[in-house]
């Protein structure tokens, strides 16, 4: 196994190295492609497909420090009521381009803090969108989950609405680290949101939790990976920290001298990781962990499990929807990105215009590489022979991607017939591996940007 310095020197604690969770990443869309394209993407959808719609709420009664999402605070009700006529403007300019018969199969609202809303106003969004999209039978339907910001009411018109996931934020449950980010939110607190749900026959739960904060220690992250397994969550996030205050000015806040070192952020990746499989969950690509009966364990052991901008899914909708200030939407043409700022997203929205602000149209060698970057992501292997046949591809032209790999991430991967494989040891590393076929991050002569 590498060492840690090895590691370190492969950028694994370097928060430039892009998630993946599309490709070309949003950092490359380019203006120009939102609006003027996206009304003939939405219209070329065919009569009764299956679609995902994620539904982005950007506004937080907190501003949590160690938080790099595009939101912002508010007191009051005033600015959240006007941009849900907002959301509803744009859902009836969307279903005007819909063709008949076009259902949900995955709806997502996240944020910010979708509980944030008044149960009138869940309400109300519901409405809004199955009047301009319907559920299909057995959609899933998940909302992020605040639980300092949720009540019995809020919990009763969200069941109501026919929400079926839950996903909860825990980051870590040590008192003196919550403080030092700026989330306070204590185990009790977080169990009683997770017995209302349960209450309401809301069983299907997935949890977050970070490793890298500052001031965490083995002993931390045990307690509080213990506490975490003990509300029996279904799946569960293990995130790295990305420390980028370049990117979240709120980052200033946290103290850097206070962040673990490489050797240190490795060992809480690993002591987390062991607990999880210790308790029965299996490891679901970079960073997730999963229960074999839930949906995303089967998925992954069918190999039919996707990535995306919620992450690692059983999603395998060929399109996904935004809505709201800032969404991505996915499209088989290419992605598309509303505008950022909410008060040019309501005008646009007013003015019955879709707001895309930005984006990318696909070429063939998108596609190829994004699936190539999707399965080294998802199973740690891509079998090239399987993507020339379904890319309709010489398989000449996969072999070509990985020259100059081995040169840039020694003795990460192997290279078996047709299939390439990342090392048990390296996985830490994926995300690097899987930037050298990035042709966007590489360099003109060919070798990854990142190394």
């Amino acid at each position: 196994m590498q060492t840690s310095s090895q590691l370190k020197r492969l950028g694994l604690f370097d928060a430039r190295v892009p998630r993946y969770t599309s490709y070309p990443t949003a950092p490359h869309f380019k203006p120009g492609i939102g609006a003027e394209l996206l009304p003939d993407w939405i219209r070329a959808i065919p009569e009764n497909e299956a679609v995902s719609l994620y539904v982005h709420i950007p506004f937080c009664r907190r501003l949590c420090w160690f938080c790099a999402c595009r939101t912002q605070g508010t007191a009051t009700a005033e600015p959240v009521a006007a941009y849900l006529d907002s959301l509803k403007q744009e859902l009836a300019t969307i279903k005007g381009l819909l063709a008949p018969g076009i259902k949900i199969e995955h709806l997502h609202w996240g944020g910010g803090t979708p509980t944030l809303l008044q149960p009138d106003m869940i309400t109300d969004l519901t409405h809004s969108i199955l009047n301009a999209v319907p559920l299909a039978d057995a959609a899933q339907f998940s909302v992020e989950i605040d639980p300092s910001e949720i009540d019995e009411a809020r919990l009763d018109a969200l069941a109501a609405a026919g929400m079926n996931r839950a996903s909860i934020g825990v980051q870590d449950f040590d008192p003196m680290i919550q403080e030092v980010i700026g989330r306070p939110q204590s185990y009790e607190i977080t169990k009683q949101a997770v017995d209302g749900l349960r209450a309401r026959g809301i069983n299907s739960l997935n949890m977050d939790i970070l490793y890298g904060l500052p001031h965490q220690n083995t002993a931390r992250i045990i307690d509080s990976v213990e506490k975490l397994i003990s509300l029996g969550p279904d799946r569960v996030a293990l995130f790295g920290y990305a420390h980028v205050p370049w990117v979240a000015r709120r980052q200033t806040l946290i103290p850097t001298e206070a962040l673990p070192s490489a050797e240190e952020r490795l060992g809480l990746y690993y002591t987390a990781r062991d607990l999880f499989l210790a308790a029965g969950y299996d490891e679901i690509g970079i960073d997730h962990f999963a229960l074999p009966s839930d949906g995303l364990a089967k998925a992954h052991k069918a190999g039919t499990m996707k990535r995306n901008f919620q992450g690692y899914t059983e999603d395998v909708s060929k399109v996904m929807i935004g809505v709201g200030a800032s969404s991505i939407a996915r499209y088989p043409q290419g992605y598309a990105q509303n505008e950022p700022a909410t008060s040019k997203y309501q005008a646009a929205a007013r003015d019955g215009r879709l707001a895309g602000a930005k984006g990318h149209v696909f070429t063939d060698e998108d596609i190829a590489r994004g699936r190539v970057i999707e399965e080294l992501l998802c199973y740690f292997r891509v079998d090239f022979s399987k993507l020339a046949d379904e890319l309709s591809r010489p398989i000449e032209y996969f072999f070509t991607m990985v020259d100059g790999l081995e040169l840039a991430m020694p003795g990460t991967t192997d290279l078996s017939g047709t299939v390439l494989s990342i090392r048990p040891e390296a996985r830490p590393v994926a995300r690097m591996i899987a930037r050298h076929f990035d042709d966007y991050e590489m360099n003109e002569s060919g070798h990854s940007q990142a190394v």
